[in-house]
């Protein structure tokens, strides 16, 4: 049996194994996140929720990871693992984020490791997403929005119902709640001028 030996020029590995070879290799799985933060002092009158999703995150510790559980009325349960990689730039880009789905088995298993919780339906009154805090963290309400552009972002009016943005206060990224407890929380919210209620 004869071997044939190929010889190919040195090429660095994310040329030799990307599609395309124009693409940095950190943004080869992941996709750039583009987000606007917003504090409310209630929840909007007047509004309607086209979708309502309940939401149970877990953040993995000693990791970037978030294992997810979303499910909706008349709807099946999703199930995501998603790791966001902070890369601030101008604006609202926030990092890199990548997600997979996962069956209800693989969830299960990645759910048996130590992880800390939040817990919020998510009212879908677009362009934004209203997350509505429970336990530790009830009365705490942010609105957020995604967008595919930065121009897009900067386009954005906040409507009335919007109390203060805040995009570029790290401790409202759901990484840094996560790890909140309810006094720091109040504390926070004092410096925007807002009262957390009782739980």
């Amino acid at each position: 049996m004869l071997s044939l030996l190929i010889r190919v020029p040195s090429l660095p590995i994310y040329l030799v194994c990307s599609k395309n070879a124009n693409m940095l290799p950190e943004h080869k799985y992941g996709r750039i996140e583009r987000e606007r933060r917003f504090l409310l002092d209630q929840f909007p009158k007047n509004v309607t929720a086209v979708r309502v999703r309940r939401i149970t995150d877990r953040y993995i510790d000693g990791t970037s990871l978030r294992l997810r559980e979303q499910s909706e009325d008349g709807g099946p349960t999703m199930f995501k693992l998603t790791q966001k990689v902070p890369a601030r730039a101008s604006g609202p880009q926030e990092g890199l984020i990548t997600t997979i789905y996962l069956t209800q088995d693989e969830f299960c298993v990645f759910a048996k490791l130590s992880a800390k919780g939040l817990r919020k339906p998510r009212y879908s009154v677009p362009p934004f997403g209203i997350d509505v805090f429970e336990g530790e963290l009830a009365g705490l309400l942010l609105a957020e929005a995604e967008f595919d552009s930065a121009a897009e972002a900067d386009a954005l009016m906040p409507p009335s119902f919007i109390f203060q943005e805040v995009s570029a206060d790290t401790r409202f990224t759901g990484g840094q709640l996560v790890r909140a407890s309810r006094w720091d929380i109040q504390t926070w919210l004092l410096e925007y001028g807002i009262r957390l209620g009782s739980p």
